[in-house]
């Protein structure tokens, strides 16, 4: 037979030599042997050496666990961005509060200036009502330009009878009466107007004052005896 048909079909086997001084199945130790004697051990290249190998002892695997140090570090770090968010975030809430406050004051502003410069207008109209004037279409769009105006947010004010304000009221005329308990506007000569929490012009009025009924009946004995 061939070396290479031996090789297909049986492996060679191979030599160890067992140089171990304590043998391994009686305990005992060994006398050393000269060079070439000692046992031999033929085994496969499958084969193992012992019968029963050690087995190496698991290796539990290892955890990674970050010290506690860098731990906290990190949840300082966390509760630092938070707070920076949420104080960002409340600037920005009350920067949008404040732009929207500036841009509804800037346009109440320009209103207030167009009705504040048609204020002579509505006078007129008034006037023209009074005497009659004021009918047919020129009725339909004076009734129009009011309508719009009152929309925008102009209210007039100053009636007849109401208890006189030095803050909205213009005093050009004073009587007194015993007929009435306070300061009271008798007469409107010219309409005041507001535009929301602004006044932008006052009413022009008469105002009647208290006067006591005894006081009038003394001033009134004189003539009666003359």
């Amino acid at each position: 037979m061939s070396p290479e048909t031996r090789n297909e079909g049986e492996q060679e086997p191979v030599v160890v030599r067992d140089r171990r001084r304590i043998d391994p199945e009686t305990g005992q130790r060994r006398t050393p042997a000269p060079d070439g004697d000692e046992p031999q051990v033929a085994e496969s290249m499958s084969g193992t050496l012992d019968e029963h190998p050690e087995q190496p002892a698991e290796q539990a695997e290892p955890t990674e666990q970050a010290p506690q140090g860098e731990t906290a570090e990190l949840r300082r770090q966390l509760d630092e961005l938070t707070a920076d968010l949420k104080r960002v975030t409340a600037e920005y809430a009350n920067y949008r509060k404040r732009v929207e406050r500036d841009r509804e004051a800037v346009i109440n502003t320009a209103k207030a200036s167009v009705a504040g410069d048609l204020l002579t207008v509505l006078d007129d109209l008034e006037r023209a009502e009074a005497h009659g004037d004021l009918n047919g279409a020129f009725k339909a769009v004076a009734d129009k330009l009011v309508g719009a105006l009152n929309s925008a947010g102009l209210e007039p004010f100053g009636q007849e009878g109401d208890e006189f304000d030095p803050s909205v009221h213009e005093a050009v005329q004073h009587t007194t009466s015993p007929e009435v308990s306070g300061p009271t506007v008798t007469t409107v000569l010219r309409r005041g107007y507001r535009f929301g929490d602004r006044v932008l012009r006052p009413a022009m009025v008469a105002v009647t004052d208290h006067e006591p009924a005894a006081a009038a009946g003394t001033d009134e004995t004189p003539a009666e005896q003359g």
